[in-house]
């Protein structure tokens, strides 16, 4: 494949079709991140939760872990977050549901969470010819390689001679009525 002027190759970054998926495959999502005050107090204010845990310095030193705790959905939006240019980008339909979500270990402003995915299972779609059910169990961890997250998370995605073919350019930009 060529770019537009034809002078190089041009490589797409995507995720997995239904066909690539491996049960038992681990996917390590790197970088890391190091989380921050600012996006603790970010997050917890833009999604209206209001915890102490996370927002009261002074509160949350006299609490059980000395310090504010980063929030823990914020570590399950970024452990997934991570996944998703190597497994799903372009190539799920949907997002079907979370189970077995546990925060075994707290998350610290300052620390490095890293992110991975074994893939748990697999299963076309019985209702949706082209598609398929991937059942994933995402793992975050600390820069300790402790197990601050965990969560099963099954998505619906295409089979790799199924998708639909994406425009290249919206068509409402293309003639201008957007």
């Amino acid at each position: 494949m060529t770019d537009i002027d034809g002078t190089g190759r041009v490589v797409e970054q995507r995720g997995l079709w239904f066909d690539e998926f491996e049960e038992g495959t681990r996917y390590l999502h790197r970088p890391g991140r190091t989380v921050t005050e600012a996006d603790n107090v970010l997050f917890s204010t833009l999604t209206m939760n209001h915890q102490a845990l996370h927002l009261d310095a002074a509160w949350s030193a006299n609490q059980p872990f000395g310090q504010r705790l980063m929030n823990s959905m914020f570590t399950l939006a970024t452990i997934v977050g991570m996944s998703v240019a190597q497994l799903t980008q372009g190539t799920i339909v949907a997002n079907l549901g979370f189970t077995d979500v546990n925060f075994p270990h707290p998350l610290y402003h300052g620390d490095t969470l890293y992110g991975e995915t074994i893939v748990v299972g697999k299963r076309l779609s019985k209702s949706r010819p082209g598609q398929g059910i991937v059942t994933l169990r995402h793992i975050g961890r600390n820069q300790d390689g402790v197990v601050v997250a965990e969560a099963t998370r099954s998505v619906l995605v295409w089979q790799q001679d199924a998708q639909p073919e994406a425009p290249l350019v919206d068509e409402a930009w293309a003639d201008g009525t957007a």
